[in-house]
């Protein structure tokens, strides 16, 4: 039997606890490259969520609806004919979509966001990004740009260490 302080001790940070469940939802992604998932909260409650994959009524991207998915490009090239839409647009699109409200939140991701998502995150009023795995940008220039995007804009954006 365990004791209060062993559970305690177990219990996941508010952090870990929302990243699990962004980790849950990018499960439902149908993207064949890779699954993100992303999770909205306000006041420690879950406003939306959102995984990346093809824009709902579209053919789902591993049944061949995106082009870039189905083809060799290598990472980084041919997002021209990618039409996956990302964990963290679909997370910020689907709260607008049921009437909730995103500004003053917090998007937890299970990817850095790249920076097309960075720029609608700060657009829709989220004012931190927490999240997962990073990856910098191969281009130092582009590098330099989203960390400028982020001091201008004032947003936190950290990376969970368990």
């Amino acid at each position: 039997m365990t004791t209060a302080d062993e559970r305690r001790n177990a219990r996941p940070g508010w952090d870990r606890y929302y990243l699990n469940i962004a980790r849950e939802a990018a499960t439902r992604s149908n993207c064949i490259r890779r699954q993100v998932g992303a999770v909205v909260v306000k006041q420690k409650s879950i406003i939306s969520t959102g995984y990346n994959g093809t824009p709902i009524g579209v053919q789902n991207c591993f049944d061949g609806g995106c082009i870039r998915c189905n083809s060799d490009a290598p990472p980084g090239e041919g997002y021209d004919t990618c039409i996956c839409v990302h964990a963290e647009q679909n997370a910020i699109v689907m709260a607008a979509r049921h009437g909730n409200a995103v500004e003053g939140g917090t998007l937890y991701t299970t990817l850095r966001p790249c920076f097309s998502c960075l720029k609608e995150a700060i657009q829709a009023g989220i004012v931190e990004i927490v999240y997962e795995d990073g990856e910098a940008y191969p281009s130092t220039e582009l590098e330099e740009a989203y960390q400028r995007l982020v001091q201008e804009a004032d947003i936190s954006l950290r990376q969970h260490a368990d």
